[in-house]
């Protein structure tokens, strides 16, 4: 692949022998699953989880493999909301884009380019559409680029994403644009799926960037354009998005991210996460031998979400609570560790986790005592050596 600009700056590629052992982890029969912005945007929030860059990397499908575990993901996109959004992309990209252009305050939106991007294979496209931004910027009139392909590199893989516009300014800014079905009710959208669209875009504008930096006169803006359905029906409405925030973040995060090959090298023989060849068992002692960091986070963002929630609960692990509640604990790392020490039965006095749990019990106990509830410090109303004891929840009162 030429490293000319009409190409861009082309992601390193990992060496053969890295391709061949991420070819075996995936199984020779499985095709890779390819990293899109919501994975990239999932992976950033969470650098520390080896688990989950080593099978993005290798294009492992992580919903099949958490099917065959046993712990299916209970989340995705429905079939009706995938055709809803859809239809409303069609029709806010309809005539060449009209509609979206004019949201854009474009005075004469059939004056504006619409550069053909079509190539072969996403190599192909992404070298095809960093020709496209960079005639669009020396052009110095309006253009839009419908799916452009962006090439980035992720912990010493590639990655090709698609976003669903971008539009060239007659200045040479270049601006990100997402389309999503949720509504835009009274100007304003969920918060939280606001939240996810400008984490994706952040991805974008990273993988812009890359392009823009070897493109005379270009410029990524870092407020992108969300285009939602107004008021629950189906006319288009915009409105800017500043991902400063989430741009520095997402940076900084992937930054942080252990290289593939350093992962895979530190795997024991045997390791395979082939659905149609290994086992139940032989799949989770796969998945084991890669360290995870699991958080509550997960479950809204990772098909295996489920499979890690369950060892984290198995292991007592207070990563379980979440990552907020892990910080404040300092070295007590099990529930059954936090437990004890809050009832003085171990931990050092002096260590503020430690003080601060047993003022905890204290205060609860003096609670429960002045409203005659009685029980244990920690309200768990076990008697000592009851088996029940230390599971974190009133299980014998």
């Amino acid at each position: 692949m030429s490293t000319s600009l009409d190409s861009g700056p082309p992601p390193q590629a990992p060496v053969t022998a890295l391709r061949q052992r991420l070819a075996e982890l995936r199984g020779p029969s499985a095709a890779p699953h390819a990293l899109d912005a919501r994975a990239l945007a999932a992976l950033a929030a969470n650098p520390g989880c080896k688990r989950r860059a080593l099978l993005d990397g290798a294009g492992v499908d992580k919903a099949a493999l958490a099917q065959a575990l046993g712990s299916p993901a209970a989340f995705g996109q429905s079939q009706f909301a995938f055709m809803r959004g859809n239809a409303f992309e069609a029709r806010v990209k309809a005539d060449g884009g009209a509609e979206l252009l004019r949201l854009l305050g474009v005075a004469d939106p059939q004056e504006a380019r619409v550069p053909d991007l079509a190539a072969a294979g996403p190599e192909g496209r992404a070298a095809r559409t960093a020709l496209a931004l960079r005639e669009a910027t020396g052009a110095g009139v309006w253009s839009l680029l419908d799916h452009p392909m962006l090439a980035l590199g992720v912990a010493g893989s590639p990655a090709y994403l698609e976003p669903d516009a971008v539009v060239v300014h007659p200045d040479g800014r270049w601006t990100v644009v997402e389309i999503k079905s949720f509504p835009m009710v009274d100007g304003s959208a969920d918060a939280a799926k606001v939240g996810a669209a400008a984490r994706q875009a952040a991805v974008y504008v990273l993988a812009l960037e890359r392009v823009a930096a070897l493109t005379e006169g270009a410029e990524v803006g870092h407020s992108v354009l969300l285009v939602c359905p107004k008021d629950f029906s189906n006319l288009p409405a915009a409105s800017v998005v500043d991902v400063r925030k989430q741009l520095a973040v997402t940076r900084r995060q992937l930054a942080r991210l252990t290289r593939v090959e350093d992962i895979a090298a530190a795997l024991p023989d045997g390791v395979s996460f082939d659905v149609e060849t290994c086992s139940a068992d032989e799949l989770t002692a796969s998945v084991e031998a890669v360290p995870s960091a699991y958080a509550p986070e997960c479950l809204a963002a990772c098909e295996l979400a489920f499979h890690c929630r369950e060892r984290a609960r198995t292991a007592g692990a207070v990563e379980s609570l979440g990552r907020a509640v892990r910080g404040e604990l300092g070295g007590l790392t099990a529930v059954g560790e936090v437990l004890a020490a809050a009832r003085g039965e171990s931990g050092d006095a002096a260590d503020p986790a430690v003080e601060a749990l047993r003022r905890a019990a204290a205060l609860r106990a003096e609670a429960l005592s002045a409203s005659g509830a009685g029980g244990s410090p920690l309200g768990l109303g076990c008697p000592p050596g009851d088996a029940r004891a230390g599971q974190g929840r009133d299980v014998c009162r």
